[in-house]
């Protein structure tokens, strides 16, 4: 088989971060034992957070997180840096610097050339150079699927570490990139998106989230983190049961990427999409199809999702967009909800 006729999305089960356990099995898997031994480790997986994080007691604190899955598009280069720049996004969603990569490289050497697996390292190569920093290293596997992702160490001052707990009712919510990657992906495997819509889908999930090591030093960004497989509302769900407050949607607001709705209509709706709902549903106000395929969208790559203090919120929107981000909210913090329906979508 030639390169021209090697379509990645086609030897794997999933897509992206569609890829990811379902937050209700993961649950399951990782049960509640979350004791803490170390007093040092000053971030752990309890709240569900984007990486860990260790105090080196000079007021600088590791950040260490992995972050791998299957190929959500056919172009090996490409694949490689989306799944690059997804796993740095937890470095910068903890408001943290990238010192350097290691990768996580399984492929069907009997099934897929050399050359092609080689093309998708280069692509975690070229997005660990545009983060300044080096791909070091990794570890590989014979596989029945394409893997590939990488293992970041960051470093970020403890003062300005960011974490998914902290939201504060008042609070603005803020997302810096558009949702509808896991229906455009899924477009591509039906073999129904057109080629500019994959071309943005594609430039989107290979932008870094770099504007979070930024973000570190502002006045009143009480917790972010970055929307990836479990979609807007699983993440924000993880935000609001970690800072115990619940929070409203603003349907309308949301960023979408181009043609979203069209795809949805043209039954491209991955099955992470179900997933997710099933999983934190319950959690949810009710919600009308339309909704529901949006908010539970499976994101690879996605955005970082910001909540903000009032007081702070003229001085975020100054400073996001001198840094080119025209952002609006998407959302608010409220009270905790004394019901069950954590997340309200208007």
């Amino acid at each position: 088989m030639i390169e021209k006729d090697i379509k990645l999305t086609e030897f794997s089960h999933g897509a992206g971060c569609g890829c990811k356990i379902s937050p209700k099995v993961l649950k399951e898997i990782l049960g509640s034992n979350y004791s803490n031994l170390d007093s040092n480790l000053l971030v752990g997986h309890e709240s569900s957070d984007d990486a860990a994080v260790y105090d080196l007691g000079d007021g600088r604190a590791l950040i260490s997180t992995t972050d791998f899955f299957m190929p959500i598009v056919d172009n090996p280069f490409h694949f490689g840096m989306i799944a690059g720049s997804n796993a740095l996004s937890d470095v910068y969603a903890m408001g943290g610097r990238p010192l350097m990569a290691i990768s996580i490289f399984g492929w069907p050497i009997n099934s897929i050339s050399s050359e092609i697996g080689a093309k998708v390292i280069d692509g975690g190569r070229e997005i660990c150079s545009r983060a300044g920093i080096s791909l070091a290293g990794g570890h590989s596997i014979d596989s029945p699927e394409p893997i590939f992702g990488l293992s970041v160490s960051g470093i970020v001052e403890i003062k300005n570490l960011k974490k998914n707990i902290g939201a504060q009712p008042g609070d603005s919510l803020f997302l810096t990139k558009p949702l509808g990657i896991g229906i455009l992906s899924t477009a591509q495997k039906k073999k129904v998106v057109s080629e500019t819509d994959h071309n943005l889908a594609v430039d989107q999930m290979c932008a870094l989230n770099d504007i979070g090591s930024k973000l570190s030093s502002v006045e009143g960004v009480n917790a972010v983190t970055d929307v990836t497989g479990f979609g807007l509302a699983g993440h924000l769900l993880e935000i609001c049961r970690g800072s115990q407050v619940s929070a409203e949607i603003y349907f309308d607001k949301l960023p979408l990427l181009p043609n979203v709705i069209e795809y949805i209509e043209n039954d491209c709706v991955p099955g992470g999409t179900i997933r997710n709902f099933e999983s934190y549903g319950k959690n949810l106000s009710k919600l009308s199809e339309l909704e529901k395929y949006i908010v539970c969208d499976p994101q690879t790559s996605g955005g970082l999702l910001v909540s903000v203090s009032q007081e702070s919120l003229n001085d975020f929107v100054d400073f996001m967009t001198s840094n080119s981000l025209d952002l609006e909210p998407i959302g608010k913090i409220l009270e905790q909800s004394v019901e069950n329906k954590i997340i309200n979508i208007k």
